[in-house]
């Protein structure tokens, strides 16, 4: 923790998301070099001449406790690790326990009985003091973790002024003086807190309450000020873990596939039905003809599968985990932008030339349509019911624009007509849907593939224009997301899909894993 001259700020406050995905795109752009292609081969490339490149597992055994826990813990580093690295925003709060909760109670109970007890103490004559010195003894070790290595000065100072074996020589005559020493302590903590704790130190020297309760609100303020010092160590932390970020990834990992070998059982299921569907496809299209499809594109038809994730039905692959939350807010967002494509694709088809060249009618029903399907991936949600609000929501703002400029309103069977079509959206093979569902699909797929996708975000498909901003904004969050992963979990990749794909025999001469080594040999 830094003293006077260099204080930390306060890492609370949200910071612009598109200026984040920027900067992860650019620092993800950094690791893979050349962009996704150069990643894969890199991935794929599996003869050994690598340290990462091919992933060694241990045979099927049974796991000890200890193990079992060893592989907790390292999931957690990985998880922590990952998560500062990839999140800007990432920061701690003190613990908060929820309000009614049996946790909260029994803590409450507990630090109200110490605190009673402390005030007696002080209270009695003479006083006693062995509840106070175990508080001013741990002051003194938080205050002293604040210190920064070089920090001899104010660390000798400390020792000094809370001397325990002093004190409690003092506490034998009677003359401590508690009043003194939480002062100096209040100065310190000003010293050494973040800016945005000023106040909460200036109200603590402005307090008239009695000396119990003044500690009470001292320890309040060292809780806040140990998350500031955590949380300025992560910033400290973060740009060493991202020029690391991939090698300590892949190597926490490999360490967690070496004590659990089944650590990699959903990912290796996950590549596996991938692969099954697009022989089955190849099939149709080539007749009785089986041709078994390249490591690339296996690859690339799993990584679009992933954000298309349906999670009621399997867990996401082991190499996701830690990406969770950051996937289904993706994907949320994606399924609320993709209704109100089709909502505003079946309006202009309906209506038709009234309505057309006015991009300020376009946007309010774009504007009202999201903001009555917001949260539809929650359970609870009844979309049926918000689309026959969107329904009548349109129809009221269609005939008031027809009518400023002269048209006839709607009657009430288009109307009904209209609304029809909107709640039609449901059945998942409407054919709106399956339009919109399949460029989607293709827009992802074709920035998947792409060598510099960044340059390819604004490209998105014939019937998507009411959604571009959207779409470009959740493509460059998710091309971010994959490249990253790749970077890690490549050689992970490259071994299963090598097992999958010639499990039954061994690999011919011509076959495309050793195309695409010759590929990047020829490099």
């Amino acid at each position: 923790m830094p003293l006077n001259d260099e204080r930390p700020t306060s890492t609370s406050s949200g910071e612009d998301q598109g200026s984040d995905v920027e900067s992860s795109s650019e620092r993800c752009d950094s690791m893979t070099s050349t962009g996704y292609p150069d990643c894969s081969r890199e991935s794929f490339t599996i003869d050994g001449s690598s340290k990462h490149s091919t992933p060694s597992s241990s045979p099927p055994k049974t796991l000890t406790m200890d193990e079992v826990m060893d592989s907790a813990s390292d999931l957690f580093k990985l998880s922590l690790a990952h998560e500062i690295t990839v999140n800007r925003n990432f920061h701690l709060e003190p613990v908060s326990l929820p309000q009614d909760s049996l946790w909260k109670m029994v803590s409450d109970n507990v630090h109200k009985a110490f605190w009673d007890i402390l005030e007696a103490e002080l209270n009695d004559d003479p006083p006693e003091y062995g509840h106070a010195i175990k508080l001013l003894e741990e002051i003194r070790e938080i205050l002293l973790s604040f210190l920064n290595p070089g920090a001899n000065r104010m660390r000798t100072q400390i020792l000094e002024v809370l001397d325990i074996d002093l004190i409690r020589k003092q506490a034998d005559n009677n003359a401590v003086d508690i009043q003194g020493l939480a002062s100096y302590i209040m100065t310190t903590m000003g010293k050494m807190c973040a800016p945005v704790r000023d106040e909460e130190i200036k109200n603590l020297r402005e307090s008239s309450d009695n000396v119990v309760t003044l500690f009470r609100q001292i320890f309040r303020v060292l809780d806040l000020m140990k998350a500031d010092m955590v949380n300025f160590r992560i910033d400290n932390l973060r740009p060493v873990l991202q020029r690391q970020s991939v090698e300590y990834e892949r190597a926490t990992f490999q360490s967690i596939l070496e004590k659990t070998p089944n650590a990699l059982d959903h990912t290796t299921s996950w590549i596996k039905s991938v692969l099954e569907e697009l022989q089955s496809a190849t099939e149709q299209s080539r007749g009785k003809e089986r041709a078994v499809p390249g490591p690339f594109q296996i690859l690339n038809a799993a990584l679009l599968h992933i954000l298309m994730w349906d999670y009621s039905k399997s867990p996401l692959p082991e190499t996701w985990i830690t990406d969770e939350v950051r996937l289904q807010e993706i994907q949320w967002k994606l399924q609320q932008c993709q209704a109100v494509n089709e909502v505003l694709l079946i309006v202009h088809s309906t209506i038709g030339g009234p309505i057309q060249s006015l991009p300020s009618l376009s946007d309010r029903l774009k504007r009202m349509t999201s903001v009555l399907l917001e949260g539809m991936h929650r359970p609870g949600f009844n979309l049926k019911e918000a689309l026959e609000s969107v329904s009548a929501q349109i129809c009221c703002e269609l005939n008031k624009s027809l009518t400023e400029r002269n048209y006839p309103a709607l009657t009430p069977a288009l109307q009904a007509t209209l609304a029809g079509q909107i709640c039609s959206i449901t059945q998942k093979d409407n054919p709106i849907r399956t339009l919109v569902e399949d460029r989607v699909q293709q827009y992802f797929m074709m920035l998947i593939c792409n060598p510099k996708p960044q340059a390819k975000l604004e490209q998105v498909p014939a019937g998507l224009t009411s959604i571009k901003p959207e779409l470009a904004l959740m493509g460059a969050k998710f091309i971010t997301l994959i490249n990253y992963n790749k970077s890690v979990y490549g050689p992970f990749y490259a071994d299963i899909i090598r097992k999958v794909m010639f499990s039954g025999s061994p690999p011919a001469a011509n076959s495309p894993q050793s195309t695409a080594q010759d590929a990047v040999a020829s490099d």
